[in-house]
């Protein structure tokens, strides 16, 4: 951690969310979860991020950038009852998005997305503290990507040339932080929920996403 003392911030954090369409949320979970089942947990792993977003930052700092559908009702709900911004996701390969939704906070902040929900308030207020010391804070998943970046400010350089999607994601993007000669502090390495091994964590760590709503 690069903090002691941990408690709310008020810090621009952006998450980018699939919505929880039947037959293109969690297509690697279809097989086990079946359509409706995995775009269904979609949906609960999005609530879940928010609400730990909302643990750590006010809800004016809080972007969902949206993709799939825009207009999604489970978007407009949360929108009307925490009042977040949406923003709809640029076309364009990951790295894109992801500086994209970056260089719209117009300070240092928070990215990440709705696959890991052993994120928690105190690591993301840690993480976030950690850019007082550092340009950038990545926390390395488990099967080779990250699945949270902070930066004090974005550079498209950092995103671009990257096989995104594949397990040597984070190893491209610390070569890429050397050649930029940008420091970067790694706080922890967290997992993520994508293939059927996954559930049985996901379930140990919260019995409601074997039922979600």
């Amino acid at each position: 951690m690069c903090a002691d003392e941990v408690t709310t911030a008020n810090f621009p954090l952006a998450i980018l969310a699939k919505a929880p369409v039947a037959g293109q949320a969690k297509t690697r979970l279809i097989p086990t979860l079946g359509a409706e089942g995995a775009a269904r947990l979609q949906a609960e792993l999005i609530r879940h991020t928010l609400s730990t977003a909302l643990q750590a930052t006010h809800s004016s700092a809080v972007t969902l950038w949206t993709a799939l559908d825009h207009q999604h009702p489970l978007f407009l709900e949360l929108s009307a009852q925490f009042a977040i911004a949406l923003k709809p996701q640029p076309q364009g390969k990951l790295g894109i998005r992801m500086y994209h939704a970056l260089h719209a906070m117009g300070q240092a902040g928070l990215l990440i997305g709705t696959d890991c929900p052993m994120l928690d308030a105190e690591l993301l207020i840690a993480c976030q503290r950690c850019l007082t010391e550092s340009d950038t804070v990545f926390l390395p998943a488990e099967d080779g990507g990250y699945g949270l970046v902070g930066v004090r400010r974005p550079s498209r350089q950092l995103f671009t040339g990257i096989d995104w999607g594949t397990a040597d994601v984070m190893a491209q993007t610390r070569q890429r932080l050397e050649e930029m000669q940008w420091s970067s502090v790694y706080p922890a390495t967290i997992w993520d929920v994508d293939r059927p091994d996954d559930l049985a964590r996901l379930y140990a760590l919260n019995e409601r996403f074997r039922h979600p709503q």
